[in-house]
């Protein structure tokens, strides 16, 4: 399984981004897709979730202004992104848990500008 995350960029404080993560290779249906994220000197931490049922999970501090969703015919995930904060600058990753086992992807940049 192999994950091709694509959206990054640099916004200001208050703007809109949209990443999205599609996965090829062999991926059962059972499964939960994510967004992760680690910002530099601290750990990576998860942001949002969603089941293949649909699902979803986030985290606290961005509730509100995140929206997971996925797209199961096209084993893609999305993650849009509003009211964006300097504290949201991190290198996002999507994740896919399935068949017991964690994939990564490369990662994509976000920054926030003040």
């Amino acid at each position: 399984v192999q994950l091709q995350a694509s959206g990054g960029g640099l916004v200001q404080a208050g703007g809109s981004l949209r990443l999205s993560c599609s996965a090829s290779g062999s991926i059962g249906l059972n499964n939960l897709m994510a967004w992760y994220r680690q910002a530099p000197g601290k750990q990576r931490e998860l942001v949002a979730i969603v089941s293949s049922g649909g699902g979803k999970n986030y985290a606290d501090s961005v509730k509100g202004r995140f929206i997971i969703s996925r797209d199961n015919a096209k084993n893609t995930v999305y993650l849009q992104m509003d009211s964006l904060k300097p504290e949201d600058t991190a290198v996002y990753y999507c994740n896919v848990f399935w068949g017991a086992l964690n994939y990564w992807g490369l990662g994509t940049q976000v920054t926030v500008s003040s």
